[in-house]
């Protein structure tokens, strides 16, 4: 099987609502989209081309190459389906592969089932054509295979990332209720940056949106990040050809930016937590730093980005604290941000209303399982407009 070099169909998928920032990124890289849903793109390539878009893409959770489509109305007709794959030819019998699951079909309780029935059916295929069995578990850190199982449409895939793309491998120290890296990119292309002027982050937490920021704008892509992909532990696997990949991305990047970058928090130990994952990321020189209030942000003059990821509390029963926050956070953006775009990021619309002013545009995402909405507010300079609340 030259899954290499033989074309198939490509999905990437990604977090709900991040397809649009996605398919930016894959048409970005010059690939033509075939089609777009709200969990990701469908493309074609080979695993060749599976390469530069698991080293590239922000937005992404796995890069996943189909190798049958086919028929199954319950396990057994999965196990035989399953078995007339060549497996042998895609991994080595002394290896080490895991099975991931997307299941839908009323003979099926729990997906460990599924994936029980795909790896018996690839052990005892090699074992079959090899005379050894391959071991398998539940680390996804070599070869991975996934299913996607609805009815009795089934198609099974190599994921060629392995582990998921969406966490983009610079965090070591979480922090408290991080923003995942993906949404943080996508959060990002959403407001239309041109990565030149000023990126404020008051309440930067652990740094996401800053260092997302100084990624976006010095070109360099989570690839840099790391050495192990699933497509790694594929047969036929040429490392020459990532290398090459990787070796584009060091000289794509840029070493300095052209504006600022400002980043702070009220709390040191974030601030700390901060400074550590933008030094992993290799951007600490370009974000400033600071420990105040947010309402202490120095804002550069002119135009820019101003943008707060506050917590969003619970959905019912606001806390009163929280709705004080909030109309701080208006006021700040009112007096200090004039001539910017101001943007909250929540999950709470009626703390949203406490911000006091009136939302030019609103864009949703999830946050985990969380509604959660993404909020412009233009920052005239001067009164253009009575302030009014979001509605």
């Amino acid at each position: 099987m030259q899954v290499f070099h033989n074309r198939s169909k490509i999905i990437i998928t990604c977090n709900n609502r991040l397809s649009p920032y996605l398919q930016r990124e894959v048409e970005s890289l010059d690939y033509k989209i075939v089609r777009a849903f709200s969990t990701g793109v469908e493309l074609e390539g080979t695993i060749n081309d599976c390469i530069p878009l698991n080293l590239n893409l922000r937005c992404a959770s796995q890069v996943l190459y189909s190798i049958k489509t086919f028929t199954a109305e319950n396990p057994a007709r999965l196990y035989k389906e399953l078995m007339e794959i060549a497996w042998e030819e895609l991994i080595d019998f002394t290896g080490y592969f895991s099975v991931s699951s997307t299941v839908d079909n009323e003979t099926i309780t729990t997906p460990l089932f599924a994936n029980l029935k795909v790896k018996d059916a690839i052990v005892d295929r090699i074992k079959e054509k090899k005379g050894l069995r391959p071991n398998s578990g539940s680390d996804a850190n070599k070869a991975v295979i996934h299913l996607y199982w609805k009815g009795n449409d089934a198609e099974i895939f190599i994921d060629t990332s392995g582990e998921t793309l969406a966490k983009h491998g610079y965090r070591k120290i979480p922090g408290k209720a991080p923003m995942l890296e993906a949404l943080a990119a996508g959060a990002i292309m959403a407001t239309e940056w041109d990565r030149v002027s000023p990126f404020v982050v008051p309440m930067c937490g652990s740094g996401t949106l800053a260092i997302e920021a100084a990624l976006l704008a010095t070109n360099k892509s989570p690839g840099l990040f790391r050495m192990n992909y699933g497509f790694m532990h594929i047969l036929g696997y040429e490392e020459e050809i990532f290398f090459r990949e990787r070796r584009k991305l060091k000289d794509q990047s840029k070493k300095e930016l052209p504006s600022r970058i400002v980043a702070t928090d009220i709390s040191a130990d974030a601030v700390d937590v901060s400074q550590r994952n933008a030094k992993t990321a290799g951007v600490d020189h370009l974000i400033d730093f600071s420990v105040c209030d947010f309402a202490e942000t120095e804002v550069p003059a002119g135009q820019g980005i101003v943008i707060f990821n506050p917590e969003y509390g619970e959905r019912l029963g606001v806390h009163s604290k929280l709705e004080a926050t909030y109309k701080r956070i208006g006021d700040f953006m009112k007096q200090k941000c004039k001539g910017y775009r101001g943007y909250i990021f929540t999950g709470n619309p009626d703390l949203a209303k406490k911000i006091g002013l009136r939302a030019s545009k609103r864009v949703e995402f999830y946050n985990g399982k969380l509604d959660c909405r993404l909020l412009e507010y233009e920052l005239y300079e001067g009164s253009k407009r009575d302030p009014k609340p979001a509605e």
